[in-house]
């Protein structure tokens, strides 16, 4: 494992909580010696995550829609920042560079990148480890929602499993790289349910 592409938030929210876990997840990462891919912002959680992990002495590789570039909100100081047509390339670009992924607190581009992440894992199209550092309980809603899915049959139990939550960096990265994919199918049948 060489780098982690972390989803987070362009606003760093209402809690100091959320700013302090991005700075201490960019010394975590590397202390752990490994890189950062992001969505290339320097504003918000995007921003301090990659000054923690740049002040550290770490390297840090941005991805970058040009429309959101021009808007000056890329960060100028990264290891690599790439420039791309859409968002959509955006993810597809960092699903590419990253071995593994992390969601930090964010809004609705943070939850986007998550589900589709993790839907690209439960098709089969990559077998990298998914985790989310829940922050102050940030994420409880939502695993809430995802273990509904679960008990409804539209998510299998194995899918619902392949999410990796912890409260610390250090612990979630351990569980990051010990992380044994799942090979279950997609697919629930009635006879399953």
């Amino acid at each position: 494992m060489e780098r982690i592409c972390v989803f987070c938030g362009s606003s760093a929210g209402t809690q100091e909580a959320y700013g302090l876990a991005a700075r201490d997840l960019g010394r975590a990462l590397v202390a752990h010696k490994l890189d950062l891919v992001y969505g290339g912002g320097r504003v918000g959680l995007m921003g301090i995550l990659a000054d923690s992990v740049l002040a550290a002495g770490g390297r840090a590789f941005g991805v970058i829609p040009e429309a959101l570039a021009d808007k000056e909100v890329a960060h100028a100081g990264l290891t690599e920042l790439t420039l791309v047509p859409s968002m959509h390339e955006r993810k597809a670009a960092m699903v590419e560079m990253a071995d593994a992924f992390i969601a930090l607190p964010g809004g609705f581009g943070t939850y986007d990148e998550l589900c589709e992440i993790l839907t690209w894992a439960q098709l089969g199209f990559h077998r990298k480890p998914i985790a989310l550092l829940n922050v102050a309980g940030f994420y409880d809603g939502l695993l809430t929602f995802f273990d509904q899915a679960t008990r409804e049959g539209f998510v299998r139990r194995q899918h619902r499993d392949m999410i990796l939550v912890e409260q610390e960096p250090t612990l979630l990265l351990r569980s990051l790289m010990h992380y044994v994919p799942d090979v279950t199918p997609k697919w629930i049948t009635r006879d399953e349910l």
